[in-house]
């Protein structure tokens, strides 16, 4: 046998037996799967031997919805709305693509920082328009490979432009405007399921830890012969159908206004809802939408602090929940958040839920946040089986914490240490399909210095690009805060504006009646 045994530690399994009850013993690695959890286990002369004394082991955390597409953007943005954000993250008039060498950078810049945030396995809707590229893709895919981190990645897809996805645009943008956004045909059905039948032989299953998943951006966004195509792919396939669902006020004024019915309901009736789907965001769900996510089976991913940079609402999750929806948790893009860290998002998630009322028995309990942020994401991605817990016969997928810190002394309760004390610098050692990836928070595959040195040097003149981008496009973004002003103030008195005098405080011009 060759493999790793883990000795004498504190170990947390999150399995059906134990849940969040720690027990004291050795884990037992053989090749990239857990062989045996207990106490005075042998290791075999080619075993690697870890010391468990003082330590935490716990099952690797899971960020069940990123985007690496934003990664050199942490710190750019705040106090912006999300159709605001997007005009400047995701520039309607585009640039250059990111050379090849930035994209593998950014991307491993994404994989070592949630390795060293105890994130072992992440979805990573990866955007890259204006085009979909294998090669490109595949850089993705080989910078994750280096890095050794488990990874679900997509080629995120929309074909309805941007402005015909909103409401109000016909009346808020003017003529001259909507024709220079116009770009022309966008991709069909076909072409992009070709596309991700390519990914899915090149790529799909690649190192034993790395997959793909189909990734219509939103119902909205995209035509409904591509969603039934995805979903019907995705189904054949035992892939995640992984979808933004209501994330802001404006796309709940969307559904009716587009389709007359709600995202959800708009995705129900197209067929759409199921096992394999996953909806990031979900915060202007109402009760009948959560009662079709339940009966489907559908998971959703909780991005509490990135909902809350973007003031996009905070999620009905105690509801979800009752419903019968599977919770996870997302940092969503690092330039929404602003860092890899689910320890944050766990935090976050539990405060804020804490103020959705009196009755403390809604809360969210410690326990219910590292479900979510484990076995919940990993069932989002349909990797349940594979980690998300420790247990004899799954994956390898582990945490190594330091419990001689401030963060567990004097210790109490493990769970809520973790969910209210502990955060990303507590880890100390991840281990991933059984490989040592970051040992004493150093990456043990790549030169990571190295890396921090060609992003030193390369990233700022790619900074100074985009920001050439961004003015380029800032005149648009008195009429994107119009749309978000008018969808605010016209869903049920939920928001308040004083007409538009923040715009004209802001000496923009004046937008049409």
């Amino acid at each position: 046998m060759t493999g790793i045994l883990i000795r004498g530690a504190t170990i947390l399994t999150l399995d059906p037996v134990h849940g969040t009850e720690p027990i004291s013993g050795d884990v037992l690695i053989d090749g990239t799967r857990i062989a045996a959890i207990g106490a005075g286990l042998d290791a075999g002369p080619d075993v690697e031997v870890i010391d468990g004394r003082g330590k935490l082991v716990m099952p690797g955390l899971v960020n069940a919805h990123t985007h690496s597409s934003e990664t050199f953007f942490r710190g750019r943005y705040e106090k912006m709305p999300l159709e605001v954000w997007l005009l400047y993250a995701y520039p309607l008039l585009m640039g250059p693509v990111i050379d090849r060498d930035l994209l593998r950078l950014r991307s491993l810049l994404l994989a070592t920082e949630s390795l060293k945030a105890g994130v072992t396995a992440m979805t990573d809707c990866f955007f890259d328009p204006p085009h979909h590229d294998l090669d490109r893709l595949g850089t993705v895919f080989s910078a994750y490979e280096l890095a050794g981190i488990r990874a679900t990645v997509s080629s995120d897809v929309m074909n309805i432009p941007t402005l015909a996805a909103l409401p109000f645009a016909g009346e808020v943008f003017p003529p001259d405007i909507q024709r220079m956004l116009d770009v022309g045909p966008m991709i069909g059905a076909q072409a992009y399921l070709d596309f991700c039948r390519a990914a899915i032989a090149a790529f799909h299953g690649r190192a034993g830890r790395l997959n793909f998943q189909i990734a219509p951006s939103a119902p909205q966004r995209c035509t409904a012969d591509l969603l039934t195509g995805c979903f019907d792919l995705a189904v054949q396939h035992g892939l995640p159908f992984h979808c933004h669902v209501l994330e802001t006020i404006t796309q709940a004024v969307t559904g009716p206004e587009l389709h007359g019915r709600s995202l959800v309901r708009y995705m129900d009736d197209l067929g759409v809802l199921g096992r394999n789907t996953t909806m990031a965001h979900s915060v202007w769900v109402d009760d009948a939408d959560m009662a079709l996510m339940g009966r489907a089976g559908v998971s959703v991913v909780h991005n509490a602090v990135s909902n809350l940079k973007l003031g996009a609402g905070v999620a009905p999750v105690r509801r979800l929940m009752d419903a019968g929806v599977t919770l996870a948790l997302g940092t969503d893009g690092i330039s929404s958040n602003d860092t890899a860290s689910i320890f944050d998002v766990m935090r976050v998630a539990g405060l804020l839920h804490g103020a959705s009322g009196p009755d403390a028995d809604t809360w969210l309990s410690a326990a219910e946040l590292l479900r979510a942020a484990t076995l919940g994401g990993a069932r989002s991605a349909m990797m349940e089986h594979v980690c998300g817990s420790l247990e004899p016969g799954k994956a390898a997928d582990l945490i190594l914490l330091d419990l001689d810190d401030c963060a567990f002394t004097p210790l109490n309760d493990i769970a809520r240490h973790l969910v209210y004390a502990a955060s990303g610098s507590n880890v100390k050692t991840a281990i991933v399909a059984g490989e040592v990836v970051m040992r004493d928070r150093r990456m043990t595959r790549f030169d990571e210095d190295a890396m921090f040195a060609e992003i030193r040097a390369r990233v700022p003149a790619y900074l100074a690009a985009h920001g050439e981008i961004e003015e380029k496009n800032r005149f648009l973004e008195p009429y994107f805060a119009e749309i978000h002003r008018r969808s605010a103030a016209g869903h049920s008195g939920v928001y308040r504006y004083a007409g538009d005098a923040p715009l004209r405080q802001r000496g923009w011009p004046p937008l049409r009646d």
